[in-house]
């Protein structure tokens, strides 16, 4: 058998040279897109986006995330069929591909070494089992509230995010409108003199148990997949009425009812006014003539309550100090009891409670590593006080708490609702 002959003449080495160096000096087309000429942002400096439970309120949150240029969305997770597919289809829509993958099992997602951060926005079972495991994936987390289930997650979460150096963003949007942002500045800064009372508007003052409904006929875990629905939850029969259920597992075992639910938003404004995003009250009292109250250690009080709001739309909260006060809500409007604090400043009135400013916070966060506006430190005690004062309201009765150990004094009871078992396989 002849060998191929491996010798190159003098004549082809030149033309192959030549050749070369035509490949080397042609101009390349390059697509403008790749090098953020047309507007675009280059590859370099998106950030790869995937999603974890994505329904009516995730939806919501991944158009935020979609009209920011610097995102790209390639990945969905949820237990339902019909979600997943709805997800796939507006996010290749939006790029005009077919590029976005599909997961039924989060860990899945959390395995791509190409995701930089994910949306969280399951039910509030799952919120802080996923944002830790993103965590430990080395994933930043945008995560919907309530962000934990009880104290003892809480600290957990807040710990985990320290540790793992991921940036955390908790979905308390309001932070980050200028008319509730102003309003926390006044009462922060002293403006209002020396600050006494701090109001939180909740959707109700009642807590109960979670429980079981009638059993009904399992689905296929391809379009609904019962066991990871539940999760860490305590396992019960499948029945319809638990999926997209707003109270299924609010918080400790209890459902958290609006003390948890509205203080996610209106008790985490509270903390950030009163300075106390490293803290919590050290009383709790249950419910009196429709209020629940609480006190700081500095004296300044929580106050909790369902009327005597001025019409300034959902979500009101409310500072007071020795020389003024300031009222506002979800209309965009702010009340002041003097025009003077305005200070000469004009404050954007921005009506709802749009996600786009909170959202462009933790992508900007993700870039500069620093802390976005309702970092973990902020949720974990925002939270702690919400479930407190939860926990007061379940056991009707005044309760003395240490924000430093993290304990009811003197109260085993209110103690053992600080914290509940994870069902098997889930850990934090």
């Amino acid at each position: 058998m002849l060998k191929r002959s491996t010798t190159v003449n003098r004549r082809k080495f030149l033309k192959t040279a030549a050749q070369v160096g035509a490949l080397a000096i042609a101009p390349q087309i390059i697509p403008s897109s790749a090098l953020g000429l047309d507007g675009s942002v280059p590859p370099s400096e998106r950030i790869v986006v995937g999603g974890i439970g994505i329904g009516n309120r995730g939806t919501y949150d991944l158009t935020c995330f979609l009209q920011q240029p610097d995102v790209q969305f390639v990945a969905v997770c949820d237990v339902k069929a019909n979600r997943r597919a709805a997800v796939k289809q507006m996010a290749d829509g939006k790029y005009h591909n077919q590029a976005c993958q599909t997961y039924r099992d989060f860990r899945d997602l959390l395995d791509r070494p190409d995701i930089d951060a994910v949306l969280i926005a399951t039910g509030p079972n799952w919120h802080a089992t996923a944002a830790m495991a993103a965590a430990k994936a080395g994933k930043d987390i945008y995560c919907e509230k309530p962000c934990t289930k009880n104290i003892s997650q809480s600290l957990i979460l807040a710990d985990t995010m320290r540790r793992t150096g991921r940036v955390f963003q908790a979905g308390t949007q309001r932070r980050n409108l200028p008319h509730f942002a102003f309003a926390c500045e006044l009462a922060r800064t002293g403006k209002l003199g020396q600050l006494k009372a701090v109001h939180a508007h909740p959707a109700g003052m009642t807590t109960a148990m979670s429980g079981w409904f009638t059993p009904e006929k399992e689905p296929n875990k391809e379009v609904v997949d019962w066991d990871m629905y539940l999760g860490p939850a305590a396992w019960r029969p499948f029945n319809n009425r638990h999926l997209d259920g707003f109270n299924f597992e609010k918080g400790g075992g209890l459902v958290g009812g609006g003390v948890l639910e509205w203080g996610s938003h209106c008790v985490d404004l509270c903390q950030l006014a009163a300075s106390a995003d490293h803290t919590s009250p050290v009383e709790y009292n249950p419910p009196k003539n429709g209020r629940v109250t609480a006190r700081y250690a500095n004296g300044v009080e929580l106050i909790i309550r369902g009327d005597g709001w001025l019409p300034l739309g959902s979500c009101p909260v409310r500072f007071e100090g020795e020389t003024g006060w300031v009222e506002t809500g979800d209309s965009g409007k702010l009340v002041l009891s003097s025009p003077a604090l305005l200070a000469g400043r004009k404050v954007a009135e921005i009506g709802g409670y749009p996600a786009t400013f909170h959202v462009r916070d933790f992508l900007d966060c993700v870039k500069t590593r620093s802390k976005p506006q309702a970092h973990a430190d902020a949720a974990c005690y925002s939270h702690i006080t919400c479930h407190a004062a939860n926990i007061a309201v379940f056991l009707n009765r005044p309760l003395k708490f240490d924000p430093v150990t993290h304990e009811f004094l003197d109260d085993a009871e209110a103690n053992r609702l600080r914290s509940e078992a994870l069902r098997e396989p889930w850990r934090l």
